[in-house]
């Protein structure tokens, strides 16, 4: 008796917290069902895609090198607390005892786990470089769980992890994994794009996301249409602006009664917003997290950072809590904080003569004879100007704000303009953040022992599944790629169930089809046409092949190719070569 492939159950409505059309379309196509929030069980349909996206990626990184291995999802606390993350770790990271009461965790990476593994395995510079990924499950406990298995708690993920003996040799691998990552979703039929990417607090050099670009996107991600660059928000950065003119204006104080943003100040004084400058005050580094390379001014007081922009740019948060002496995450410094070191609340400050640690915008920086606060309250200045005003040094001048649509990038490649995307890939350079506090060394060509430095690549499985349904849907449902298609050919029936001749007719097909190696699904429940045709385009199989007894009275059948809309009848004798071919 053969086993044929029946479809799961429909649902005719989406719950109330569908919040895209990705996670509204699984859910309705019997692709997941949610177990509780962020947990979901993958049926039939959705397993069936995860797994080719799995055959593609593990085809790509084996080519590449890469080796698979399989690490636990339960994770000891001895080995994260060897990198001190057990203690930083906040409440996203799922801890637990064992029977003998010791820490454990369900991991939400693998860093400490690998690098343990290559520390009792490799040990001289022979063996490098080395090149690790699984597709393994992690657990995260978002604390809003959201958009479907795009922000799940427990998800798949590929991560791979390289260790090098020099930075030379991880510039290759990395641009092999770059190439690679490419390689995988163009195989998935994905418009995508690679940006340069901020490196987090782990640093390192290089850093590079991976966008499936979609409206529903979380991500906005800065492009040069007719050149290569694309960098997203936190990372991307405009061409150096203009040399500054030269001062034309005498520097006055003017009243501003009740006049305390910029869009007041600008419209009251009768100037463009991009002449007047703001000043934001932010909390500076502790003295654990301050640096020697402080900013510019003589530092009256360590607990306040001033960042002065143009009026009509918005501040990098990340961007500019990497400075130093700033405290990192960011954050505003209070109104009472800002009136005891300033004298003057917050609306009318400005840089003139303020004495506190103060960066200046490259753009600020550029603009002569500009607006700005007089640390008094009600009055801005007027045809203020560096140097002449203010002085002004180069270690002060940095790029803090996000650029905006229209900026020429930095590259020299176009205007920049905007595009939003799900991240779906991540690859940086993790240097010795692991390796060096657990002890991982190799002996080189010399015989020394030296700390390797390593690579991650991240990629979400099951993100990725809702990333291509975010790409590929329309008003009634999925439009799978025939690359990642749980199946290609949708069989529909029409009244299978009484008819000989379509029994007879589909079923034949599927043994042909099936035959042919061809991946095909048989619609013989007891539903009516309408439900049928229904349910065919919401779970969106390439290609639906219908079959019923008025075209049969002619040996014709309807072929519909999802991704074009496109119908043709055939004899169907005819239909197995097309498809075929």
């Amino acid at each position: 008796m053969r086993q044929s492939q029946r479809l799961i159950p429909t649902l005719k409505e989406s719950p109330a917290d569908a919040d895209v059309a990705s996670h509204r379309l699984m859910l309705r196509a019997g692709l997941i069902r949610q177990v509780a929030s962020g947990l979901y069980s993958w049926l039939p349909l959705g397993l069936r895609v995860i797994r080719k996206l799995e055959t593609i990626i593990r085809e790509e990184l084996e080519a590449s090198g890469a080796q698979e291995v399989l690490m636990p999802i339960v994770q000891p606390a001895e080995l994260w607390q060897e990198t001190g993350r057990w203690s930083k770790m906040g409440p996203e990271m799922l801890r637990m005892k064992d029977r003998h009461d010791r820490d454990f965790c369900l991991g939400p990476t693998h860093e400490e786990v690998i690098t343990d593994i290559f520390r009792r395995e490799i040990h001289s510079y022979r063996q490098l470089p080395c090149n690790f990924y699984q597709i393994q499950t992690k657990f995260r406990d978002e604390i809003r769980p959201r958009f479907g298995v795009m922000r799940a708690r427990e998800f798949t993920m590929k991560d791979g992890y390289s260790f090098h003996a020099d930075q030379a040799c991880f510039d290759a691998t990395y641009q092999e994994m770059y190439d690679c990552y490419g390689r995988i979703l163009q195989r998935m039929a994905l418009n995508f794009r690679a940006v340069e990417a901020d490196t987090g607090n782990i640093g390192g050099a290089n850093s590079h996301e991976f966008h499936v670009l979609a409206e529903s996107g979380e991500d906005l991600i800065a492009y040069a249409p007719s050149g290569d660059y694309a960098a997203n928000l936190e990372k991307a950065a405009a061409a150096s602006p203009a040399e500054r003119q030269a001062a034309r204006e005498a520097l006055e104080k003017v009243a501003t009664p009740n006049q305390t943003s910029i869009e007041d100040v600008a419209a009251y004084l009768k100037v463009p917003e991009s002449r007047c400058l703001k000043t934001l005050i932010v909390q500076g580094a502790s003295e654990l997290e301050a640096r020697d390379d402080q900013p510019v001014q003589e530092e009256a007081s360590p607990r306040l950072v001033a960042m002065v922009l143009r009026g009509d740019h918005e501040l990098n948060l990340i961007k500019a809590q990497k400075l130093p002496g700033v405290a990192n995450p960011l954050r505003l410094a209070d109104d009472g904080d800002i009136q005891a070191a300033t004298g003057c609340k917050p609306g009318s400050i400005g840089p003139l003569g303020l004495q506190i640690p103060t960066y200046v915008d490259r753009d600020a920086a550029a603009v002569a004879d500009f607006v700005c606060g007089a640390n008094e309250e009600g009055v801005h200045y007027r045809g203020a100007n560096w140097v002449r005003d203010q002085p002004l040094t180069e270690a002060a001048i940095v790029d803090i704000r996000n650029v905006v649509s229209g900026d020429a990038a930095p590259d020299g490649s176009g205007d920049l303009q905007f595009l939003r995307g799900i991240e779906v890939g991540h690859i940086f350079q993790l240097g010795t953040v692991y390796s060096e506090p657990m002890q991982a060394k190799v002996l080189d060509e010399n015989g020394r022992s030296v700390t390797p430095i390593m690579g991650c690549y991240g990629m979400g499985v099951t993100r990725l599944v809702a990333a291509i349904i975010e790409q590929n849907h329309d008003e009634v449902g999925i439009i799978w790629p025939e690359p990642v298609a749980p199946y290609l050919v949708h069989i529909v029936a029409l009244n299978y169930g009484k008819s000989d001749a379509v029994r007879q007719a589909a079923d034949r097909l599927y043994d042909v089809l099936r035959e042919r190696n061809l991946e095909v699904l048989l619609d013989d429940r007891d539903e009516r046409p309408g439900v049928k045709f229904a349910d065919a385009d919401l779970i969106g199989i390439p290609h639906r092949i219908t079959i019923g007894d008025r075209g049969l009275k002619e040996d014709k059948i309807e072929n519909l190719t999802r991704m074009s809309d496109k119908t043709e009848t055939l004899p169907l004798d005819e239909v197995v070569n097309r498809l075929v071919g």
